[in-house]
């Protein structure tokens, strides 16, 4: 039974429809998702008219309300970012700057309105950082209220300065597999868990 749901947000820098290694990999982990009962949805920021800024609603056409509400819907986040420089891209700091207004909103019990919502990263690249990506990622996602599952990031890096992608490869890499896997399984367990008995109100 689909019982739960998880949004894929896709911080690629590339316009749908261009191939994205990031949207690939986030689909993995969707896919993974759904074998444990999670009704599963995705999108590409780029594709929105998310402003820049730290309030929930920047006004003047802002996309960003119409994709909070979406998180918001769902009990996991699946946060999924390429490396640019060695750090997360423009866009997942993006979406964590717009996540910041959340941290002043509360639900009906006073409760950061976060709470009980599990988080999880994907992160793709072909230069070093993934580690760290992962980590300023789970960060901010964990200040904001989001709970993060056992083993919740997942990654894959390709050889350094070199020009092959995730997107490229004929098949997932047994260990991104078996990563992916653990990953959706905690995750899923660990919505469920917080759904029957989320944190004390304030």
């Amino acid at each position: 039974m689909t019982d739960l749901s998880a949004l894929a947000i896709i911080c690629t820098l590339s316009p749908s429809p261009a191939a994205s290694s990031s949207e690939l990999l986030a689909q993995h982990v969707l896919g993974e998702l759904e074998s444990h009962g999670v009704a599963t949805s995705s999108l590409r920021v780029v594709d929105h008219n998310v402003k820049r800024g730290v309030l929930v609603d920047m006004g003047d056409g802002d996309a960003w309300p119409s994709i909070r509400e979406q998180i918001l819907a769902a009990d996991i986040l699946v946060l999924s970012t390429p490396i640019w420089m060695g750090h997360p891209c423009s866009v997942a700091q993006q979406v964590m700057e717009r996540l910041d207004a959340d941290l002043s909103e509360t639900d009906a019990q006073g409760r950061p309105i976060m709470y009980g919502k599990v988080a999880t990263v994907a992160v793709v690249g072909n230069e070093d950082g993934a580690h760290k990506t992962i980590a300023d990622m789970m960060q901010g996602l964990n200040d904001i209220g989001f709970t993060l599952p056992a083993q919740g990031g997942t990654y894959w890096v390709g050889e350094a300065m070199q020009t092959i992608d995730y997107k490229d490869l004929e098949k997932v890499p047994d260990l991104v597999a078996s990563t992916n896997d653990g990953l959706a399984r905690n995750a899923a367990h660990l919505a469920r868990f917080l759904r029957e008995d989320n944190y004390p109100a304030a």
